[in-house]
Order: C-alpha cells, then structure tokens, then sequence
C-alpha cells in the first residue's frame, strides 16, 4: 500500500481516500480469491494442534494442548470449540484442579452466548465465584459478562430491561479496563468502545490509532481494533474512514481465517447503499457462508436482520432501473417508427437494383464453381507434378548409392573370399571356423549401412527431424543422439516418408520383430499432436513444399 499512501499524498483530500478505499477492495478481492490457500492453513494449523493434544506427555499438558485447540476452534467452528470445552472439563475433573474446571466453564459459557443461550451461559457464570478465580482469569470473567449481557440488551423489547442490561453492560466494562494493564489490546479496545458509547467517538479514533501504529498485532486483532475503530468514525459521520477501517477489518478475518465476525456483512451494506450491488451481495454470501459453518447463531440473527434494509435498498434500485427501463424504451419505440419509415424507402430503392444483384451473384457463383474446378485441376496437377520430381530425385539417389554400395559389396566379397583361401591354404581351420561363426562382419556391415541410410536420406530431407517434431507435442520431441543420424524411431518414419508403410518390410528392413516396429509406430502416433490417425499422412508430405513443382 506504500505507493497509494505516496500518491495520496499528492492528491486533494477527497481523492486520496477514495484511492486509499480503491487499493483496500482490490487487496480485499485478492485475498478473498486466495481464501482457500488460508482455510487450508488453517486446517493444518488445527491438525498440528489436534497431533499435539495426542501427544501430550501427562494431563496438565495434555490440558493446555487443549487451551490451545479451543482458541484456534473458538471463532472458527463453535461446534469443535464447544466439544473442546467439554473435554477440558471433564480432564479438569480427573486432575482435580478447581480452577482448570473453572476454565472450562468459563469456555462453555462464552459458546453458548455466541448461540444465544443466555439463560445457559447465566446460570454458569453465576455459580463461578469470582473470588476463587486466580487473577489471571478475571478479565476472562468480565468479558464473558459484558459479551452476554451486552448482546441482552441489543435483544432486549422493553425499556426497563434494556437500561437494565445496559448497566450491567457498562459495569463490566469498567472491570475489564480495571483488570487489563493499559496498553493491553483488551484496555485500549474495551476503553475505545466505552469512549463510543458516551459519545466521545473522536478520542476513541486517536487512542485505537496510536495504539495501532505501536503495537505488534496479530491479523485477528487487527481485526478487532479495525472494527472498533470502524464504529468510531461511524459515529463521527466519516463514512469513507468508516468504510476504510471495514476493509482493514474484513482483509484481516479473511487472513486470519476466522469465520465469526461482523465487518464483512457491515461492508456489505455500505456497498449495497453505495450501489456495489454485485459485490455487496458477494460479501454477504460469504458472511452468511461462513456463519452457518461456523454455527454462530447470533451472526446468523445478525444477518437475517440486515436481509430487510438489503432488500429496501433493492427494491429502490429495481424501481429506478424500471423507470429507466421505461424511458429507454419509449425511445426504442420513436426510434423504431424512424427506421420503419426509413426501411421502407431503402426498401422501394433496393427493389429496383435485386433483379439486378440476383443476376450479378449468379454470374459470380458460376464463374466461383469455375474456378474452384481450376483451382481443384491446378492443385492435383502440382501434386501429381511435386510427386513425379519427388520420386525420379529418389530414385535418381538411390540408384547412385545402390551402385556405389554393390561395388563396395563386390569388393568386400573378394577381400573375404581371399581371406578364407588363406586360411584355407595354410590349414588354419580352428581360425577358418572362428571367422564363419563371427558376426562382427554382419554387424559392422548394418551399422554402415544404417549410417549411409541416414546420410542419403537427411541429404534428401535435411529438416526431416525438426518437421517430424513439429507434428509431436512438444514434451514430446524425438532427439537423435547425435547429429546427421536416426535412431529407431526416426528410421521407421523415415521408410514411412518413402513410401514403405508396410511394418513387415520395415521389420526386415531394420531386423526387429514385427511387433517391436508396430509398438514403435503406436507409441509414436500416441505422442501426435493433433488427430493420431492422421500422423503418418503428415509424415508423407514432409519436404514436399521444398521440392521443385
């Protein structure tokens, strides 16, 4: 964000936060569409948990392991948390230790007032005596209190328990400042919401903002100091800083991968009331989404009770689209006599020139069938050409180098011939036999012939390679072991471009069984690029357009 905070810098006040509020929804949109990479994080932070429960060495760990899953399970799935908190109450049971049972309850009784069961989470707190909790778990205490009883008195249908409410509410608000150290994040916030709901929003702004610049916070408590202060600007009627503290919030959740929370669906509604109808109602898909999952039963009150002012807000949109409907098409109408009138002129011009267009096109579908018969004629005419200078340059090669290797043959037959008489002559049979059994001569013999194979035929087609290549995926490609070569692969498609497609005559021709050379040719076909059926009807055009017509 540094460089929307360098160019806001330059711009009128109005301007920058709205360039400010523009880099927030566009991190807000990356991070949402990343939001799988952060649910998957936090899975496997919960299975690191969960593995560190199993592996716990005695109860008192085992215990604080399970300290350790409820907060990561407590906003986001209140059914594991709740499980967990009955598995740390009945372990503090079996340890004996008062205060862990203590804690446990204290657990329970801050789920079941997510769930709305107030009476639950009452009937718990009232049987905890506060002066048998050690300190540690006294502003535990008195948020479980402020939480239920604040959440009563947003419930509550009548006046005198609503104030009611509201006392308790601002009593253990107090207690929670009192027993926070001051530049703890529980004293800044619980001290910010007090301000807020005296009305002194502008002195919440400036202690949750110092606090926020000082302090090394986690993503979720970013969330929650965005939120407060979200509230504050609220209340002080700045709706583009409200609104920027909102996506600050919501980045933050969405990162931290919590599922209960309150900022997205507040955005939403800022963003339906500023007509973002699409992206409003994406946010609050995803509230609700994660709501249910979550089983936050007060966010899912919450929600259904923003859906009315949703659909107001709606209703109100789709009236003004109807009235621009209605103008629009009222225009389309007068604009449609104007082109009646005007097709029917254009009409009684063209009449005049059909007759004559109809007569033009059918000369130009004749004279088209003419020359598509040409062009048909021409093109069988030049590959019959290509196919004749093609065959008489092959044979033309061939032929020389059939001749020149018969008379290296005849002379390689005399040289042996001559040998075997010595042999002969000075009754050396042990070495007579020894060279008729060896088939050094054969071998030697293939492997020259196969190189002069290769030469002859890549001085016919010398990118025989790279265009076979070319019909192959490109993982794919057939690589020689060294230059001016073939290997198998090659040779078997190089007799194919010849004209010998027959795999009995390839397999003399290169001694292998006839199934090796019909498992080469399948597997090579496999690694086409396009239609497989078609590989080898492609391989016989190769050097064709080079060749003279």
């Amino acid at each position: 964000m540094s460089w929307v905070l360098c160019v806001a810098a330059a711009l009128p006040a109005g301007a920058a936060a709205s360039a400010v509020a523009d880099s927030l929804m566009r991190e807000l949109d990356d991070v949402i569409a990343c939001r799988d990479m952060y649910l998957a994080e936090k899975e496997a932070q919960l299975d690191s948990l969960e593995q560190a429960v199993r592996t716990a060495a005695d109860d008192r760990g085992h215990f604080d392991a399970l300290v350790h899953l409820y907060e990561a399970y407590h906003s986001f799935n209140v059914d594991s948390a709740y499980s967990i908190s009955l598995r740390q109450e009945a372990l503090a049971r079996r340890i004996g230790d008062p205060v862990l049972l203590t804690n446990a309850r204290l657990n329970r009784a801050e789920l079941l007032s997510a769930t709305g069961m107030y009476h639950e989470t009452l009937a718990i707190m009232d049987s905890v005596r506060l002066a048998d909790l050690p300190d540690y778990l006294h502003p535990y205490y008195y948020h479980i209190k402020r939480t239920v009883y604040g959440r009563m008195a947003d419930y509550a249908a009548f006046g005198p328990e609503r104030e009611q409410y509201d006392r308790l509410t601002r009593m253990y608000r107090d207690s929670i400042m009192a027993a926070n150290a001051p530049n703890t994040l529980a004293h800044v916030v619980t001290k910010a919401d007090c301000l807020n709901v005296k009305g002194h929003p502008g002195e919440a702004v400036r202690l949750l903002k110092a606090f926020m610049d000082s302090a090394a916070l986690s993503e979720h408590e970013r969330a929650i100091c965005a939120w407060t202060l979200s509230e504050a600007y609220g209340i002080l009627g700045d709706r583009v800083s409200q609104k920027e503290q909102l996506l600050v919030s919501s980045i933050a959740d969405m990162r931290s991968s919590v599922r209960e929370y309150v900022s997205l669906r507040q955005l939403a509604l800022m963003l339906y009331e500023d007509g973002d109808l699409d992206r409003a109602y994406s946010f609050m898909n995803i509230a609700v989404d994660d709501a249910a999952k979550c089983n936050a039963r007060q966010r899912i009150v919450e929600l259904n009770s923003s859906y009315p002012k949703i659909n107001g807000i709606y209703v109100d949109t789709v009236r003004t689209q109807k009235r621009r409907l209605e103008w629009t098409i009222v225009i389309i109408t007068v604009l449609s006599l104007v082109l009646l009138a005007s097709l029917l002129y254009v009409r009684k011009q063209m009449s005049r020139i059909a007759r004559a267009r109809k007569e033009t096109e059918e000369a130009n579908r004749r004279l088209e069938e003419m020359a598509g018969r040409l062009k048909a004629s021409n093109a069988a005419l030049s590959d019959a050409n290509s196919s004749i200078a093609e065959i008489s340059e092959l044979k033309e090669v061939y032929i020389g180098r059939y001749m020149d290797q018969c008379m290296v043959y005849i002379e390689k037959l005399d040289t042996y011939r001559k040998s075997i008489g010595k042999l002969l002559k000075t009754g050396k049979s042990d070495e007579l036999k020894e060279l008729v059994k060896s088939t050094v001569l054969t071998d030697d013999e293939l492997k020259m012939f196969y190189e002069q194979f290769d030469r002859t035929f890549l001085r016919l087609f010398p990118t025989f390679v790279e265009d076979l290549n070319n019909l192959l995926l490109p993982e794919e490609a057939i690589v020689p072991k060294r230059a001016g070569s073939l290997n198998t692969e090659l040779r078997i498609f190089a007799l194919i471009r010849l004209g010998i497609t027959d795999s009995d005559k390839i397999a003399k021709f290169l001694r292998y069984s006839l199934t090796t050379i019909y498992n080469y040719r399948t597997k090579v076909r496999n690694k086409a690029r396009g239609d497989r059926s078609l590989l080898e009807a492609e391989v016989m055009k190769i050097g064709r357009a080079r060749r003279p017509q």
